[in-house]
């Protein structure tokens, strides 16, 4: 029996590995900061044999709250991903698991690899213009894929915590509707408005295996008053695009630990934000809960969660700065409790049928101000 995670975003730290129903782990802190949630690893030579894997440190990570109901995922080839049985006592998570091949990878979520985010800006540039807005503290591309002609400016960004791997899931299933030539919702925004999507903003954290931070150990999201080349050159240079281009809508896509929901965090609590734009964030909440069952508005953050850091995040700063709606939509780890899947949880294929019905929303937004 051997573990490994020498591969892109794994994360794992072996404590005994000599016994399969005794495995001991530590789940890893972030490269840089003293984020740990995240955990991606192999398990080599297992063919049939019952394992226990204890993940000793699970109560020390940072949202040790997530744990209870929450079911780790695993998978034989990486492209099938399933849950398994998983138990959280006080400090220990353990994951119990019969393997039926040789080898069985685990994780998190489901993984959303380095090489499948370079495939997607690839198979996307066909039909998207591609842009460079710069590189990651590591050198790695910041792509934004841009599409439509319409006069509305409608920004989409996803990671930017690297183990919300749910985030990029739901914009490959955007881009995937969006270059569908036959389908008329597409057709239809391409008129109206001009979308600008950025995948990835935190390719160094991803491909590093970090759940928050990116290289220098600085969480994107709260960077986004004054970002620099030193700490945060992802944000820099996504915000100086968006403010070349104005914004009349912006989502920003997460993934919550606790919370076992699909949600909205808008604006309307920043001091001065217009009435008119809080009546125009319920209109899109409506849309959203008539295109998607998945979605709901009973649970979510309360509306002072983010009081003394609020123009530093993403969609608060937005929200703020250019005057239009703006939301943070989350998704859960777990599953989703309003449509639970006993085998599968929160997936990617539900996060992209979500990115898929998430543009009648916009459709319909734009359309509103179109008129």
């Amino acid at each position: 029996m051997h573990i490994s995670s020498q591969f892109d975003a794994g994360a794992i730290e072996i404590v005994a590995a000599a016994d399969p129903a005794d495995i001991r782990l530590n789940i890893r802190r972030d490269s840089a900061a003293e984020f740990r949630q995240w955990f991606h690893f192999r398990v080599s030579g297992v063919a049939g044999q019952a394992l226990i894997l204890r993940l000793l440190n699970a109560g020390d990570c940072t949202y040790s709250a997530g744990w209870p109901g929450y079911q780790a995922v695993a998978s034989y080839d990486r492209r099938h991903w399933f849950r398994v049985p998983t138990e959280y006592h006080g400090q220990v998570l353990t994951i119990r698991h019969t393997s039926e091949c040789d080898s069985v990878y685990y994780a998190y979520f489901e993984p959303y690899s380095w090489e499948r985010h370079l495939d997607l800006i690839a198979q996307a540039a066909p039909g998207m213009r591609v842009t460079r807005l710069g590189g990651s503290l590591l050198g790695r591309d910041m792509d934004k894929l841009s599409w439509g002609s319409g006069a509305q400016q409608v920004w989409v960004i996803a990671r930017q915590h690297p183990g919300e791997t749910m985030t990029e899931w739901l914009v490959e299933g955007l881009i995937e509707r969006l270059l569908e030539p036959a389908d008329a919702v597409a057709r239809s925004l391409a008129q109206l408005a001009t979308l600008h999507i950025v995948p990835n903003m935190n390719p160094d954290g991803a491909a590093l295996g970090n759940l928050r931070s990116n290289a220098a150990g600085a969480n994107l999201n709260r960077e986004w008053m004054a970002p620099g080349l030193e700490k945060s050159p992802e944000v820099l240079h996504v915000r100086q695009a968006m403010h070349a281009s104005g914004v009349d809508l912006f989502l920003d896509i997460h993934g919550d630990e606790t919370i076992p929901y699909v949600f909205v965090d808008g604006c309307e609590m920043i001091p001065g934000y217009a009435a008119s734009l809080v009546a125009r964030q319920n209109a899109f909440v409506e849309r959203l809960l008539q295109v998607s069952p998945d979605f709901q508005r009973e649970h979510g953050y309360a509306p002072d969660r983010f009081s003394d850091e609020m123009l530093t995040l993403a969609s608060k700063y937005v929200g703020h700065t250019f005057g239009c709606v703006s939301l943070t939509l989350e998704m859960p780890f777990k599953d989703n409790a309003k449509l639970p899947d006993p085998v599968h949880g929160w997936s990617a294929a539900r996060s992209k049928r979500l990115g898929a019905a998430l543009l009648e929303a916009v459709l319909g937004h734009c359309a509103d101000g179109h008129a």
